[in-house]
């Protein structure tokens, strides 16, 4: 399989370049990505534990669908996308923007758009991607993070944090 083509984008996540993920993430260089956060009916949210073969961040917890924007695609396309592959969900219409983090260290030095939605599942997790998945509660995920964040994936930190600032 041919290694994935990111758009590099600049400070204001104005595409200007094209570059392999492994260029992409060595350099540091800014690039786009997306996280989906899935909900059921009873406000539990469905978490993914990445998988070991992940490069970033293998076997942390983190949203429930991620992943970064191939070149040309834009950011409600790979929501959609993402959900589809690595949970199985099909949408016909991208879920909700929540809100936008630009890009950080904390990031990865992605731009990132955060999307919710709601489901009951039950899901299809892909292998590669996910070791495994389960539905939390919000007050469980906020006293998870407190005490181990170091069992979450990075982005996933600042996004949970500027979803409680968001939703209080």
């Amino acid at each position: 399989m041919s290694e994935e083509i990111f758009d590099v984008v600049n400070e204001r996540d104005e595409i200007i370049g094209k570059q392999t993920r492994r260029e992409v993430h060595r350099l540091g260089l800014k690039h786009r990505a997306v996280h989906v956060l899935v909900f059921n009916a009873r406000g539990q949210i469905f978490l993914q534990k990445r998988s070991m073969k992940k490069d970033c961040f293998p076997g942390k917890w983190d949203s429930s669908a991620s992943g970064h924007l191939d070149s040309g695609e834009d950011y409600d396309a790979c929501a959609v996308r993402e959900l589809r592959e690595e949970i199985g969900l099909e949408l016909t219409t991208p879920p909700k923007r929540l809100f936008k983090i630009d890009a950080c260290p904390g990031t990865g030095q992605e731009f990132v758009w955060i999307y919710r939605c709601e489901t009951e599942g039950p899901f299809t997790l892909h292998p590669e991607e996910i070791e495994r998945g389960d539905w939390f509660t919000p007050e469980s995920v906020d006293n998870w993070m407190a005490e181990r964040p170091d069992d979450f994936a990075g982005a996933l930190l600042l996004i949970w944090e500027k979803l409680a600032a968001d939703t209080h």
